[in-house]
C-alpha cells in the first residue's frame, strides 16, 4: 500500500517506536564482534577502493534490509554495503542505511561508530536513527517533531562566537578553517560521520567538518538530527545536502548550529572571494 497525501504524516509518525527497535537490534548484532580497545572479532577483507569492511557490516545490512522492508515494503533501497539499483531513482519513500558508519574506528576497537537509519520522503529524510551500541546512546528525530537522545531533547550549543567555537572534523580542513577565522578550539575527531553530526545537535561539538566524498548513508539520518536539534549542514557555499540523487556522493561539508553556520559560511566565501581578488 502507498502513502496517499492523507495518511503519510501518520504511517510516518507510526514506524518510529520500530525503527527505533530495529536499530537496537542491530547495534546489538555488531556489538558481538565489537572489542572495545582491541580488534574486532569479525572477519575483514577490502572492497573496491581498499576500503574496509567486516562481517559485521554485512550481517547488520542484511538484518536491517529485512526488517525494515517488512515495515514499509513500499521503499526502495540505498545501503553502503548493498549493491545499488536504479529502482530508487524517482522513489517517493528510501530507506537510506549505514550498517557500521565508522568501521575502521569499528574494527580497531573505537567505541566511536554507529547504526545510521534514514527514511527519506520526496528525496528529504523524514526519520533518522544514529545510533552508538558501544555508547549507549542512540539519537533520533521526525521531520517537525525535535531531536532527541535516549528519549530526551537536545539542542544545538548555544556558542554565539566564531573563535569560542569547538571544532572536530579531519585537521587539514580544521586548519584551514582556524586560519579563516581564528580562535577556534580542536577537538577530536569523531570517526563516524553519522555521529560527529549527532554531537552537533546534542550541543557537545560546536562545528563538524566532513571532508569530500562522503555518501546519503553518511549524513541522511545525522542531517535530520541536527536540523531537528537548531542546526544545519550545507557545502561551503551554503548549498543544502540533495539526497538520492543517480551518484549519491557530497562535496566537502561543514555542520553547526542555526546562529553559527551563516557566519561559517561567510567566513568561507569571503575568504574565496578575496583570494580570487589576490
Amino acid at each position: 500500500m502507498a502513502f496517499s497525501t492523507d495518511d503519510t504524516a501518520y504511517r510516518i509518525a507510526a514506524l518510529t517506536d520500530p525503527l527505533r527497535e530495529a536499530a537496537r537490534e542491530a547495534g546489538a548484532i555488531a556489538q558481538g564482534y565489537f572489542r572495545p580497545g582491541e580488534k574486532t572479532s569479525a572477519r575483514i577483507w577490502s572492497k573496491d577502493g581498499g576500503s574496509p569492511v567486516t562481517e559485521a557490516d554485512v550481517s547488520v545490512d542484511a538484518f536491517l534490509k529485512i526488517r525494515l522492508s517488512q515495515l514499509l515494503p513500499e521503499a526502495a533501497w540505498l545501503s553502503e554495503e548493498t549493491a545499488d539499483n536504479d529502482r530508487r531513482i524517482g522513489a517517493r519513500l528510501v530507506w537510506i542505511v549505514d550498517p557500521i558508519d565508522g568501521t575502521r574506528a569499528f574494527l580497531s576497537g573505537h567505541r566511536d561508530w554507529s547504526v545510521a537509519i534514514a527514511l527519506l520522503l520526496d528525496d528529504a529524510p523524514v526519520l533518522g536513527v544514529v545510533h552508538a551500541p558501544a555508547l549507549d546512546t542512540l539519537y533520533e528525530a521526525q521531520t517537525g517533531e525535535g531531536a532527541r537522545a535516549n528519549g530526551a531533547a537536545i539542542t544545538v550549543s548555544s556558542t554565539a562566537d566564531l573563535r569560542r567555537a569547538g571544532i572536530s572534523g579531519p585537521q587539514p580542513m580544521i586548519d584551514a578553517m582556524i586560519r579563516r577565522v581564528g580562535g577556534m578550539t580542536p577537538l577530536a575527531k569523531v570517526p563516524s560521520l553519522a555521529l560527529r553530526l549527532a554531537r552537533v545537535a546534542a550541543g557537545d561539538i560546536d562545528v563538524a567538518l566532513v571532508s569530500r566524498n562522503a555518501r546519503d548513508w553518511d549524513l541522511a539520518a545525522a542531517d535530520l538530527i541536527l536540523r531537528e536539534a537548531g542546526g544545519c549542514v550545507s557545502d561551503m557555499s551554503g548549498t543544502d545536502p540533495r539526497y538520492n540523487a543517480e551518484n549519491p556522493v557530497h562535496g566537502a561539508l561543514v555542520a553547526a548550529s542555526s546562529i553559527l553556520h551563516p557566519r561559517l559560511i561567510e567566513a568561507m566565501t569571503g575568504a574565496a572571494e578575496q583570494s580570487r581578488a589576490v
